[in-house]
C-alpha cells in the first residue's frame, strides 16, 4: 500500500453529519488542504451553508461525505443517486439491509464505503488477513476494541473490518466464525476457529484495536491506537478527491491506496 495523494483542492464537498464530532473534524481537515465546502448538513438542518436538506446539497456539490447515522444512510443514497453524486460513507452500525442499499447506488454513482478511513487501520487490516493466512487452524484470533463512552455500536465497525479481514485469510466467511457475546452465546468456553471479539466503553478515546492471535506457547498481537480523530478526517477528505469523477461502483479504502 502507498499513501494516496493531497485531496484535490478544486473539489466541492458536501457533509453529512456536520454536527457531529466526525463532521466537525472533517470540516477542520478540509479546510486545512484549501477544499471548498459546498455545504454541511447536521441533525437540525444546515451547519455549513444554506442547504436545507440532502437532495439540495448533492446538486451542489462534487462529493458527499456521509458520518451521519444509519437510520439516515438510505435517504442521504437517494438523493446522492437522483443528482449523480458520488458518496463517502464513513457511517458505522450497518446492517445487511444498509449494505444492499450500497449495492444499488453503486450501480449508477461511485460509492465508497469504509468502516475506517485511517491509512493506518486499513494497513492493519491488510497485515491481519496476511496474519491469518499464514498461521494454522490451531492459532486463536480475538479482537478487543476500545471507544469514547457515547459510541453506540458494538464491536465497532473497525474491529469487524478486522474479523472480516482475520476471516478472508482463511478463506472462511465472517459470520459463521464472529462470537461478539459469550456470555450470551454459551458455551463461554472458546470455540475452535472461532473470531471472538470484546468491546470496551469508556471516556474520550478515540479508537484502540489489538488483534491477538494465541497458540499454545505463543502470541502475535497486531494493533492502532487513534489518538486523534483528525486522521479519520484525513481519510475521509482524501478518500472523497479521490472518488470524484470514478466511474460507479463500490469502491474501499484499500482501492484508493492501491492506485
Amino acid at each position: 500500500m502507498t499513501s494516496p495523494p493531497p485531496a484535490n483542492p478544486a473539489l466541492r464537498l458536501g457533509l453529512l453529519g456536520a454536527g457531529g464530532r466526525m463532521g466537525q473534524a472533517i470540516l477542520a481537515a478540509a479546510t486545512d488542504a484549501g477544499i471548498a465546502i459546498a455545504g454541511g448538513i447536521g441533525r437540525d438542518g444546515p451547519v455549513v451553508g444554506s442547504h436545507a436538506d440532502a437532495p439540495a446539497l448533492a446538486t451542489a456539490c462534487d462529493v458527499l461525505i456521509d458520518f451521519s447515522t444509519p437510520d439516515a444512510l438510505a435517504a442521504n443514497l437517494a438523493a446522492a443517486t437522483a443528482a449523480g453524486t458520488a458518496i463517502v460513507i464513513g457511517t458505522t452500525g450497518l446492517d445487511a439491509a444498509h449494505h444492499a442499499a450500497i449495492d444499488a447506488a453503486a450501480r449508477t454513482i461511485p460509492v465508497l464505503q469504509a468502516a475506517n478511513t485511517a491509512l493506518g487501520v486499513n494497513v492493519l487490516a491488510w497485515l491481519v488477513e496476511q496474519a491469518s493466512a499464514r498461521l494454522g487452524p490451531d492459532w486463536d484470533i480475538e479482537i478487543v476494541e476500545m471507544h469514547h463512552r457515547h459510541k453506540r455500536d458494538a464491536p465497532s465497525g473497525t474491529a469487524l473490518l478486522l474479523g472480516t479481514a482475520a476471516a478472508a485469510g482463511r478463506n472462511e466467511n465472517h459470520a459463521d466464525l464472529a462470537r461478539t457475546d459469550r456470555a450470551a452465546q454459551p458455551p463461554a468456553v472458546r470455540e475452535a476457529g472461532t473470531i471472538g471479539y470484546a468491546s470496551l466503553r469508556g471516556g474520550s478515546v478515540a479508537g484502540d484495536h489489538q488483534v491477538t492471535f494465541a497458540t499454545e506457547g505463543e502470541r502475535i498481537e497486531l494493533g492502532h491506537r487513534a489518538e486523534s480523530r483528525a486522521i479519520f478526517a484525513r481519510g475521509a477528505v482524501r478518500a472523497a478527491g479521490w472518488l470524484a469523477g470514478r466511474a460507479p461502483g463500490r469502491y474501499t479504502m484499500s482501492d484508493l491506496f492501491a492506485d
